[in-house]
């Protein structure tokens, strides 16, 4: 049997260097934040790792992907919940001056 949902994603991009310093966080970290995350609630995410490449510069970092999975359907408003519930357990975590959010309508910085 078929099962099909509306579609609703999030794209959480994160950078692994703490702030504005020479520390940086692992893939492997982020990757175990998530999963103490994804086990205290019903939920799956994925981890991509990425570079950003920016005038003067580029930096390691990650893209938490979030979708709306058919076997544990959710809303839109609960989607973008929970998605910048996990963007600020990471900047926190991670010691980010920002971090983005896109959603399929509109990106969300937090700062």
């Amino acid at each position: 049997m078929n099962k099909s949902v509306e579609t609703l994603t999030a794209k959480i991009y994160l950078g692994l260097r703490e702030g504005y310093t020479d520390k940086f966080y692992s893939l492997d970290q982020v990757k175990n934040l998530l999963q103490k995350y994804v086990n205290s609630v019903v939920l799956g995410v994925t981890v991509t790792p990425t570079t950003f490449i920016y005038k003067n510069g580029r930096e390691d970092g990650v893209i938490i992907g979030l979708i709306n999975y058919p076997r544990y359907p959710t809303t839109k408003e609960k989607l973008e919940k929970t998605a910048e519930e996990i963007a600020q357990l990471c900047k926190n975590e991670y010691k980010q001056e920002r971090v983005t959010i896109e959603y399929q309508d509109k990106t969300v910085m937090l700062e």
